[in-house]
């Protein structure tokens, strides 16, 4: 076992597995945030139920699928193809939305969304066309879907490298609640009170959880408020914080950013490095299997055992909580090989503002754990599609998508969390790189879902998107081998710029 390094041992450079891996950084000057435990918990947790409300407009919609395509007079297919908009909305509009988070702050971010979000929802609940439910779906999914990217952004605020995990794992369990719960809510709802009480309960849901969050949620976005002891505009404070705000004078080197219309660019140039294009063509790639899934579900269940909005939404029970189990246990998994490896490197775990992970194999510590999820995540797939093909007892698929959600959605965090680490200062555009790459493939899959399984039969379906899912495994291995000379050369352009 290595023991602590010394002061002058600190500047000395370990090699290590062929990695050039420099053991020190100052721990000196202000810490990387000024947030308590306490107050980091419920910033943490009020993320994570912003970031829940996306998700589950998706999935609270499908058990009510067939019920409205029979209010609307309109095919199955043309239904489906409001589960594509939405998607292919919730990868363009946080290109947006991230960047402007970045420079004007997280909470007028989130009130912004959650304001179009609500006026959806009224829309939703009064239309009587396709025409209408298509176009306000679209602007659900623009209120809604950046809430994620905006959640990850305020973890990479507030959390050094060695807890992001858990930080990301718990934000991460408030989005994937919405894969249990959204189902089950709306298979009672449009069940009992009819398809539109599903866009009136998520109009209230949204007003009950916007009172606490405008009363105490605070800035937390390093171009605001640097790491949490510069106060924001006033304008931009918790409302309980006006009655005790007093002023403070900022540092006289900080300047804040002005505001300007949000650029998409900059999430594109993110896109399009190299190692961050492979990882996030990899999570696409699973991202859609996974929506393949649970698209699939309703007209199939309905089918092959006759099931009602209600009971299909009971089913996707199983597969909510596989994912909300997933995303706590694999950040516990993540901060414990990111401490592994520090140990074995003599890298210090403390963290300030000056700090970053240049010299540290970072992609190593997250994607060492997300391959094996990977494989057994393709395999479940494989055993949900054969069982369905075979019209096995319910129990059989059912129990299959607990553990589909399990090791699937842990494969999702890891990447999801190797981002934040790239981008730091610029996580919420970080995570809208990756929303836009894997909601664009899933929008293209979800509409090719019902065509493939007419054509190949509902087995040798999910083998082909299983086996799809199991080449990603290669590219993922590519990044912890390329990956750490690519992020230097990309770090050495930046430095370069800014001389």
């Amino acid at each position: 076992m290595a023991s602590d390094p010394s002061p002058s041992e600190k500047t000395d450079a370990v090699r290590k597995e062929g990695l050039n891996v420099v053991a020190s950084t100052t721990t000196e000057g202000p810490p990387y945030s000024v947030f308590t435990k306490y107050q980091k918990r419920y910033i943490v947790f009020s993320a994570s139920w912003a970031g829940f409300f996306s998700p589950v407009s998706s999935q609270i919609y499908f058990p009510a699928l067939n019920s409205i395509a029979d209010d609307l007079g309109v095919t199955g297919a043309l239904i489906n193809l409001t589960l594509t908009s939405y998607m292919i909305f919730q990868g363009l509009s946080p290109m947006f939305v991230g960047d402007f988070a970045d420079r004007a702050g997280r909470r007028p971010a989130y009130l912004v969304c959650f304001l179009i979000y609500i006026a959806a929802n009224i829309g939703l609940a009064l239309q009587d066309n396709f025409a209408a439910l298509f176009v306000l779906r679209c602007l659900q999914s623009a209120g809604s879907s950046t809430t994620i990217a905006l959640s990850a952004g305020v973890v990479s605020d507030i959390a050094i490298a060695a807890e992001r995990g858990s930080y990301m794992g718990f934000v991460t369990a408030g989005s994937l609640l919405g894969p249990a719960m959204g189902p089950v809510v709306g298979g009672l709802l449009s069940q009992y009170l009819g398809w539109r009480s599903i866009f009136w309960f998520l109009t209230i849901f949204t007003g009950a959880f916007l009172v606490p969050f405008v009363l105490f949620f605070p800035e937390t976005a390093r171009a605001i408020v640097g790491n949490g002891s510069i106060p924001p505009p006033k304008w931009n404070m918790p409302w309980m914080a006006l009655f005790r705000a007093r002023k403070q004078p900022l540092p006289e080197d900080y300047n804040r950013p002005k505001l300007r219309f949000p650029n998409p660019i900059r999430t594109l140039s993110i896109v399009f490095q190299k190692d961050i294009s492979i990882i996030l063509i990899a999570n696409a790639i699973l991202f859609a299997g996974f929506y393949d899934v649970s698209a699939s579900i309703p007209s199939i269940y309905d089918e092959l055992y006759g099931l009602d909005d209600l009971q299909i939404g009971l089913c996707y029970i199983p597969f909510g909580l596989g994912a909300t189990v997933a995303s706590i246990a694999t950040g516990k998994m993540l901060d414990f090989n990111y401490r592994r490896l520090a140990k074995q490197l003599n890298v210090p775990l403390h963290e300030t503002r000056n700090r970053n992970l240049t010299h540290f194999p970072i992609e190593k510590a997250r994607l060492q754990i997300a391959l094996p999820l990977l494989a057994l995540g393709t395999f479940t797939i494989i055993a949900f599609g054969w069982c369905l093909d075979y019209g096995v007892h319910l129990a059989a698929p059912t129990t299959i998508l607990f553990f589909m959600g399990l090791f699937l959605t842990g494969s999702f965090n890891t990447v999801g969390t190797l981002l934040v680490d790239f981008y730091p200062s610029n996580a919420a555009a970080a995570t809208a790189s990756n929303n836009l790459v894997r909601c664009l493939l899933g929008a293209g899959a979800t509409a090719l879902i019902d065509p493939m399984l007419d054509a190949m039969g509902r087995g040798w379906c999910f083998t082909f998107i299983a086996l799809v899912m199991l080449c990603t495994a290669p590219l993922l291995w590519v990044v912890i081998r390329l990956g750490p000379r690519w992020r230097k050369e990309r770090q050495a352009k930046i430095d370069a710029l800014g001389a």
